[in-house]
């Protein structure tokens, strides 16, 4: 039994129909990319599955259906990552972690202890050890990025919804941070849904790549499963003509790579 499933979710804004009938499911311990062209729906899928956006057909997580319970209750379940935080206040880096435990606290409550030590380790994981008294609104945009991802990662959410956490980190950083969440997923059984705009982030740091096309789901593929031929046609429908070869580090030591390159002779029109 899948540990989440989507089944024939439909949703769009006003009579602008985005997605049509995307079905697809995730096991637990698993780390699936949505990969799309710009302005494909790949927000607008993360934010009906987290019910942000009503929708049209069903989200089941954990044999639980989505759709029938209040906001909080799902905020107990999901870990949600914008593009963008919409925290527009000066406000203190540990005190916007800590508002990864609002959803398990009553009314008026506050964090107690323990939280406020899981949101420093959380702080320390992230790279962010000694800022967490610093204005949140001083920090860049990468630092912002890693700020929220430790406050979703206090939730102990079981499934975790990030849209396009990487697009303000630099390529150490989207590394790290990729494999920080990978570790916090196979580790404790949940699953993450991201959408990414690297393909090469996406290929080498999953393990479940999807394809968004005109509204619908048209590929779902396991990088370190799927033979590579296979693995380039899914891609064409997206990037074009391409090739895709595997890479060992130089010095011959660590896990090999995927490489993407773009086939010579390609001139587009922009």
């Amino acid at each position: 039994m899948s540990f989440f499933t989507v089944r024939n979710l439909s949703a769009g804004y006003g009579k602008t129909q985005v997605l049509r009938d995307c079905t697809f499911s995730l096991q637990a311990g698993e780390v699936t990319a949505v990969l799309a062209a710009n302005g494909a729906g790949k927000t607008t899928l993360l934010r009906a599955v987290c019910g942000i956006l009503p929708h049209g057909g069903s989200c089941t997580l954990d044999g639980v259906r989505l759709e029938s319970l209040s906001v909080r209750e799902t905020a107990r379940r999901i870990g949600y990552i914008p593009q963008r935080s919409g925290i527009s206040v000066d406000i203190p880096v540990l005190d916007v972690v800590l508002m990864g435990f609002h959803a398990r606290l009553g009314l008026l409550g506050q964090p107690d202890a323990g939280m406020r030590r899981a949101a420093m380790e959380a702080i320390a994981q992230v790279g962010l050890a000694g800022r967490e008294n610093e204005n949140y609104q001083t920090l860049s945009e990468g630092q912002r990025q890693l700020c929220i991802l430790a406050r979703t990662l206090v939730t102990g959410c079981c499934l975790y919804v990030l849209d396009e956490p990487e697009s303000a980190l630099d390529f150490r950083l989207r590394h790290r941070m990729l494999s920080l969440l990978s570790a916090r997923v196979h580790a404790a059984g949940g699953a993450a849904l991201m959408a990414l705009h690297d393909p090469m982030l996406a290929l080498n740091s999953c393990d479940r790549i999807l394809i968004l096309d005109g509204g619908v789901i048209t590929g779902d593929f396991s990088p370190n499963v799927d033979p590579a031929q296979d693995i380039e046609a899914h891609l064409r429908t997206l990037y074009g003509p391409l090739s895709l070869m595997r890479c060992r580090p130089r010095g011959g030591t660590g896990a090999e790579q995927w490489v993407m390159l773009r086939e010579d002779g390609i001139h587009e029109q922009l």
